[in-house]
């Protein structure tokens, strides 16, 4: 890696790493940069972050769901009983974007209202700027990032539908969640988004016992589904069905602790083959993203690449690096061909 690249992401690193928020907003917003140019340069920060923090470390948690369900305010409620913990929290709220500058509409920051003087405590929205599934082009490096100055980061997904899931790919804990009378339980039990989460919540519980009743359909569902073997990769775990009021700020202690319970429940190399998975999942993402699923094609399908994605990454490259080498040798097929 050039100095001239390597020196000022070191320097940028170390900012994060001793979670200065100027440092954090300036490396958010060097990931979010989307010119070419800059990509040696998120590369070299990404290499530099990786040194500062030991494999593992810290516990990523993502909130999807359908719109209105009340994601953002739980995001918020949840942050402040991580703050109430001692634990320092980042969070990553995806926003629409806006259709005249590309921005994020911040709609998510507009309902979360946080002490700005609180060191511990850092919030920044990103514009999906049309991508699908959920997530913004510069998530995948924005976690990264704030993984690296704080103890917890929360992701907050737009509202989604039955087959956005690349959260999943970003964090270690999904929370789905969903609310109470809209007809989501039936929707979601038949749905590919029902294969990701790790703890599901009925917000608003304020509704009672409508709330009450959704979850008791939702959980009776779900053991009839373990009940005939479809537990899929969950089977080791039992889903949890919380009720949460945001509005209230009830079931938000349950809420942490079961988020902290599954994280305890998988084993040192289960989190890390997760977010091995999720590293190989982003770099293909990166190479679909540029060339087209041709690439995918002429370098021998889907698998193939996935499989030298994670050679790539295991000798020591970054999702990012690991693209790159993919989309050299995409172009050196085209030009043979």
């Amino acid at each position: 890696m050039p100095p001239r690249e390597a020196e000022p992401a070191v320097k940028l690193a170390a900012g994060v790493a001793a979670g200065d928020k100027v440092a954090v907003a300036a490396a958010l917003n060097l990931v979010e940069d989307r010119r070419a140019q800059t990509r040696n340069a998120v590369d070299a920060l990404l290499c530099a972050l990786r040194t500062l923090r030991p494999p593992g470390y810290g516990h990523r948690v993502g909130l999807t769901g359908p719109p209105g369900v009340g994601k953002s305010t739980l995001t918020a409620a949840l942050a402040r009983e991580y703050r109430a913990r001692s634990l320092r929290v980042g969070v990553l709220a995806v926003d629409p974007s806006s259709l005249r500058s590309g921005g994020a509409l911040l709609g998510d920051r507009a309902r979360m209202a946080f002490d700005p003087q609180d060191e511990g405590l850092f919030v920044r929205s990103l514009a999906t700027a049309g991508d699908a599934g959920g997530l913004a082009y510069a998530a995948n490096a924005g976690v990264a990032v704030l993984a690296t100055a704080y103890d917890r980061v929360l992701v907050e997904t737009t509202g989604v539908g039955q087959t956005e899931t690349d959260v999943e790919h970003v964090v270690d804990t999904v929370c789905l969640v969903i609310q109470p009378g809209s007809g989501d339980v039936l929707q979601f039990i038949k749905a590919g988004i029902m294969e990701i989460p790790d703890v599901i919540v009925v917000n608003k519980g304020d509704h009672g016992r409508l709330a009450q009743r959704a979850a008791s359909d939702l959980q009776g569902a779900l053991d009839r589904l373990r009940q005939a073997g479809l537990g899929g990769e969950q089977s080791a775990w039992t889903l949890p069905v919380l009720v949460t009021s945001a509005r209230d700020r009830t079931g938000i202690d349950a809420l942490a602790d079961a988020l902290q319970a599954h994280l305890a429940s998988r084993t040192p190399s289960e989190r890390a083959e997760k977010r091995s998975r999720g590293a190989v999942a982003w770099a293909v993402s990166l190479l679909s993203r540029q060339h087209g699923e041709h690439a995918l094609d002429l370098l021998g399908g889907a698998q193939a690449v996935r499989a030298q994605a994670t050679d790539a990454l295991a000798r020591g490259a970054t999702p990012i690096g690991a693209a790159a080498s993919l989309s050299e040798r995409y172009l050196a097929a085209l030009r043979a061909g």
